[in-house]
């Protein structure tokens, strides 16, 4: 299990130069990078420019792990989940072209108008095709367990049972709704087949993150956990606080 971070939210306004520089100096091994903030690494770009972020992560210590699009699919208006999808097929091809493993799409609720199997249905099929897209280019896809209803284990599992592709997983992400009676031990397990990924948070607060890391490496899993930090904390010295935070992250694995 490796450390890495999200630029959401102490890395939102560093470069991409300014990205892999803190990140080496702090220790950590990837990074995700989040649509819309400073690093300024979008779908937009051409082909040399797409060449020189690769190349730039190549020769760095941090890994070009994912990138972290807004991508969601629950709309009950096909052509706005056709646009979605569009839009994440666009993030596949970025990924591939600058050496990224995967790119991060989220479900943002259950819309009350259609029944929830329908909108289950239309998450799963849409995923079905972007991993089927994501296959043929290397690049996985990684469902966020995000938003609303949708956050809920029981309905992240769903969405993957209807979606069954095998490029296409879960990105963990450390909510409070994964916790019964204080652990999170029935939601991880019920996810655990398809975790890819995982976020993890204010490593400080009353989530059981020593449960949670030691399911982890108890499953022999050999991936990422990202930091991904809430809005309100945008420390002045963001290196300083990431020293920290590793330190923090390696005390929390202790048994």
């Amino acid at each position: 299990m490796q450390l890495g971070a999200v630029t959401y939210n102490v890395l939102k306004d560093w470069d991409l130069e300014t990205v892999i520089r803190n990140l080496e100096a702090a220790g950590y091994a990837a990074v995700e990078l989040r649509t819309g903030h400073k690093h300024g690494v979008e779908p937009t770009l051409n082909a040399a420019e797409r060449e020189k972020v690769m190349r730039r992560f190549q020769a760095s210590k941090v890994r070009l792990l994912s990138y972290g699009s807004t991508c969601e699919f629950h709309s009950p208006d096909a052509e706005v989940r056709r646009k979605n999808v569009a839009i994440a097929k666009e993030f596949v091809d970025l990924a591939h072209d600058t050496g990224a493993w995967a790119i991060k799409v989220r479900p943002n609720g259950l819309p009350k108008e259609v029944p929830q199997e329908t909108t289950i249905g239309n998450i799963g099929a849409a995923l079905r095709e972007l991993g089927e897209y994501g296959k043929g280019r290397g690049v996985e896809i990684w469902m966020e367990v995000h938003g609303g209803p949708t956050q809920m284990p029981h309905a992240a599992r769903k969405i993957m049972d209807a979606c069954g592709h095998k490029s296409v997983g879960l990105t963990w992400n450390s909510n409070s709704t994964d916790v019964v009676n204080g652990s999170v031990r029935e939601s991880f397990e019920l996810l655990k087949p398809f975790i890819r990924c995982c976020h993890i948070t204010e490593l400080w607060n009353d989530y059981p993150w020593r449960e949670l890391f030691g399911l982890l490496n108890q499953t022999g899993y050999d991936r990422f956990t990202l930091c991904e930090i809430g809005a309100s904390i945008v420390p002045e010295d963001g290196v300083a606080f990431l020293r920290c935070y590793k330190g923090l992250w390696k005390e929390l694995q202790r048994g």
